[in-house]
């Protein structure tokens, strides 16, 4: 869907007041890829109104987190744009100026209410039951008396004189007409005492300078969009599009929280999740390619994007869905890359070591791979023997001595391999088997337990030919060793 008036540009308007939140990435994946659909433009804008909580620190961490999403923005406060500039603390003389236009129109009016007063009234409401709002004590001031105070340097705000009949109401592109009485909207404040504007006047004002077309975001903000709609009829200006996506949920459906869920982009970052993954499983909290398939690339997305695919209802954040989808993500990539994400990203202890080393001992354990993170788990015994109780070398139904025997046998069988590869180890083990009369679960796990020091490992000859001849017969040894030992 896009206007004929003018070209398609969208904003992300994350604020810089904690850990880059996954549900920001959610919402801006969708920005993104609408306008890339519509060759649009895609601004990034930080509402850092917020002096308590805003930091450069959450700041800079909410630009490295899209980068790495791969979520480049066209506008932005690293790169300036025509409508500069994009921090809203930095903006703060502009929303004086629309505030004072409102109040002129009679559209906003001074309310002097002082916080204790205002603290008891929401007490008193609740105590009776009824919804909390400001009950509109300063409407009734006239211009005389708001003088007499602002002469006298009483603190003040700037609120909205929401009309006390009626209803107003908005497209939106998910979810049709959606309507409010007018009496049951708050007479928000949108100047503070101390001359910082709150979300809903610097949201408006800032989404129409900027020339925003359609403003995406989450359907929590489904009940403000009313006193947006209010101001932009105040100001005179053309209403956006407007698209409230679902929220994000746990599976008991409430909505998405660290308490139940990861909810910081850095920890699926250093866990080792790609973020081709990432995206591709957020577009499927709620939106569908169609034809029931689930891997897509990005650019298959922005390709096939309409907002007729978007769920509307609120989708289950399933980690293991994602962890599903990460892993086939790992076996799709080629190796080469696949060890150059491992080493790039830290995710190995190992960076140091051959690369053609890595690339071997990667290909063994990379159909076990969930997550980048676990490389060094899967394969910390090809470079350090690990420490095992002896009783793991002892086959089921069997006892250590009967380990420490078929041990012996296996380190003479061992020795006489020449070559020593994976077909050539295979076959001299079940010759050794079957000349001997063994059977080979009572061979193969001691022999296991012995050379990658664990029950379950990569596999088994494979393993052996990376780790060499020297290193095997060492490991061996230290088994029978251990058996004799605790024998």
């Amino acid at each position: 869907m896009k206007p004929t008036s003018q070209p398609v540009r969208v904003r992300s308007a994350p604020s810089p007041t904690g850990v880059p939140h996954v549900g920001t990435a959610y919402v801006t994946l969708f920005d993104y890829a609408f306008a890339k659909h519509c060759e649009g433009r895609f601004v990034l804008r930080i509402e850092d109104t917020d002096r308590s909580r805003s930091t450069t620190g959450s700041e800079e961490a909410i630009l490295n987190a899209l980068s790495w999403l791969g979520l480049q923005w066209d506008e932005g406060p690293d790169i300036g744009g025509p409508h500069a500039p994009y921090r809203q603390s930095e903006r703060f003389g502009i929303y004086k100026k629309y505030a004072e236009r409102l109040l002129e129109s009679g559209s906003a009016y001074r309310c002097f209410c002082t916080p204790e007063r205002l603290a008891a009234m929401r007490k008193a409401q609740q105590a009776q039951k009824r919804p909390t709002g400001y009950d509109g004590l300063c409407r009734a001031l006239d211009t005389d008396e708001v003088q007499e105070k602002l002469d006298a340097d009483t603190p003040s705000t700037v609120r909205l004189k929401v009309p006390s009949e009626g209803q107003t109401q908005y497209e939106d592109y998910i979810r049709g007409t959606i309507s409010f009485k007018n009496p049951e909207i708050d007479d928000q404040v949108l100047l503070k005492s101390d001359g910082y504007p709150t979300y809903h006047l610097a949201n408006v004002v800032d989404d129409h300078l900027m020339k925003i077309t359609h403003v995406i975001r989450a359907e929590e903000w489904l009940t403000s969009t009313p006193k947006h709609v209010l101001l932009y009829k105040a100001f005179g200006w053309d209403l956006p599009a407007f698209i409230h996506l679902p929220l994000l949920r746990n599976k008991d459906k409430s909505k998405i929280s660290k308490r139940k869920n990861p909810v910081s982009i850095e920890w699926y970052r250093s866990k080792g999740y790609l973020p081709e993954a990432l995206l591709n499983f957020l577009a499927l909290m709620g939106w569908s390619i169609g034809e029931e398939k689930e891997m897509f690339t990005l650019q298959e997305m922005i390709q096939n994007f309409s907002w007729d695919r978007v769920k509307k209802s609120g989708p289950v954040f399933d980690l293991q869905k994602l962890d599903w989808l990460n892993g086939e993500y790992i076996r799709s990539l080629p190796p080469e890359e696949l060890l150059g994400r491992i080493v790039d990203g830290g995710y190995t202890s190992h960076g140091d070591r051959p690369g053609e080393l890595l690339l071997g001992i990667l290909q063994l354990v990379r159909e076990r791979m969930t997550t980048l993170s676990e490389f060094d788990a899967l394969t910390g015994f090809f470079f350090t023997a690990e420490p095992y109780d002896a009783d793991a070398l002892t086959p089921k139904k069997r006892d250590l001595a009967f380990a420490a025997k078929v041990l012996h046998a296996l380190g003479d069988t061992l020795e006489s391999v020449k070559q020593w590869e994976t077909e050539p180890l295979e076959e001299a083990l079940q010759d050794f088997c079957e000349s001997g009369g063994w059977k080979r679960r009572d061979v193969y796990m001691p022999l296991r337990v012995a050379i990658t020091c664990r029950r379950v490992s990569t596999p088994l000859f494979e393993t052996m030919e990376i780790l060499g001849r020297d290193e095997c017969m060492q490991r061996l040894n230290t088994a029978l060793e251990k058996c004799r030992t605790a024998g």
